[in-house]
């Protein structure tokens, strides 16, 4: 079978090199090259409308990153940005004081996610988890946490540890999804010293195969923090507005103390959430300072009003489930018939194709040819982390990248054999 044909990326390359005279590394976090597979992907991206992206070099892809999962909708969202347009054009964003569209959202938010009573407006995902965890401290006075998934870049969280003095980080404790005994055995040991177990509700850890909670998981992981009187508190920033409008509490049925939200609740525009019941949430008032210049500004309240009535309206998260079915569907077929170790795991709105370690070490090969192929045929996905459907892929896009991935896995068995 013939490898489809490599990409001019030169314009990307030349951009690059300039880019680490000016900023270290050239670019930062998991927009580095060396996160995709160098020399095949664009490192900058020129624009995008609806489910598609353009590089600097005219390239265009059918994309499934989404922006790393702000793009719900999908790019260059009319009704959005005319909605944030006309807010700056009129009446202005940035100000001292706090414009009414924060208690239009506090409601909304409060209507529609199970555990809301009330809410703390910020920018970032890095940001909620952190103001959560301060909020759990204060509200308990105690300081120890136990963590399970992502949750930023901040000093208590993050995974590589350059720069991070060891005290900011040693009173934080990682428990495996699914795995109660870890957690229990965590609490045995430092439940009374716990303030809050933060966790993914639904499985996404970097680099590594999703998983839905397991019979009785969540709900064991609520009844141990009862038990102890810790504060849960779900990480719903890639789940909220996906797995369900009030995210994966509500699509799997247990209720959080607290929980943060952000990315796909506003279409791309900065804003993040912190909220949950009432008592909790006034910690933030009474015994602690959370503030920003940037945090009232109304362009993100904007966006995120209007992102939430078309979900609303347009009924935009069930379509979102019947077009992801559909895809793997059609790609799960492909996995069968193609043996070559790949590994699709996940849910509709957002699945990871990967590659399970073998014996002779193909894995790594398997999946640099794989991805090689799919970015070469147009197709916009990366090797470590999961894709997203939005609501703007239509079914020719579902279509092509059914047969994208059955050509490519065909391609690897090919070149890679077991």
């Amino acid at each position: 079978m013939k490898s489809a044909d490599k990409l001019d990326i030169s314009r990307s390359v030349a951009l690059f090199e300039e880019a680490t005279t000016l900023v270290p590394g050239g670019v930062l976090g998991a927009r580095k090259p060396s996160d995709f597979i160098e020399g095949e992907y664009p490192i900058f991206l020129a624009s995008g409308k609806g489910s598609r992206l353009t590089d600097v070099d005219g390239n265009e892809f059918i994309d499934y990153l989404c922006g790393y999962g702000p793009m719900i909708l999908g790019y260059r969202e009319t009704e959005v940005d005319d909605a944030v347009i006309r807010q700056i054009r009129d009446k202005g964003f940035c100000f001292s004081l706090t414009q009414p569209y924060q208690n239009q959202l506090a409601k909304k938010i409060r209507e529609i996610v199970p555990c809301s009573e009330m809410s703390i407006f910020l920018k970032t995902g890095s940001d909620a988890t952190t103001a959560s965890i301060r909020i759990a401290r204060a509200y308990t006075n105690r300081l120890k946490v136990l963590r399970c998934g992502y949750h930023g870049w901040h000093d208590w969280c993050v995974e590589m540890k350059g720069g991070v003095p060891a005290k900011l980080y040693e009173d934080v404790h990682e428990f495996g999804y699914n795995n109660l005994d870890e957690l229990q055995d965590l609490m045995e040991r430092y439940g009374e010293q716990t303030a809050a177990i933060i966790m993914t509700p639904f499985g996404h850890p970097n680099h590594q195969p999703m998983a839905e909670p397991a019979p009785g998981f969540l709900e064991g992981v609520r009844e141990i923090a009862d038990r102890y009187g810790v504060m849960l508190i779900y990480d719903e920033i890639r789940t909220g507005f996906r797995l369900a409008l009030g995210g994966a509490q509500q699509k799997y049925g247990v209720t959080p103390d607290l929980a943060v939200l952000g990315k796909g609740m506003a279409n791309g525009y900065a804003i993040s959430v912190v909220t949950g019941k009432a008592e909790v949430m006034m910690a933030a008032a009474q015994k602690l300072f959370i503030s920003s210049t940037f945090f009232p500004n109304s362009d993100g309240y904007v966006a995120a009003l209007k992102t939430i009535e078309i979900l609303e309206r347009d009924n935009v998260i069930q379509s979102i489930w019947e077009k992801g079915e559909r895809l793997l569907e059609r790609i799960r077929g492909s996995v069968a018939a193609h043996d070559v170790g790949a590994e699709l795991t996940g849910v509709a709105p957002m699945f990871y194709l990967t590659f399970a370690k073998d014996a002779a070490g193909n894995h790594k090969a398997r999946r640099t040819e794989f991805y090689t192929q799919m970015i070469r045929k147009g197709f916009f996905f990366t090797p470590h982390h999961h894709a997203y459907i939005c609501h703007r892929h239509t079914d020719q896009d579902l279509e092509a990248t059914a047969r994208a991935i059955d050509e490519s896995l065909a391609y690897v068995k090919e070149q890679v054999p077991g």
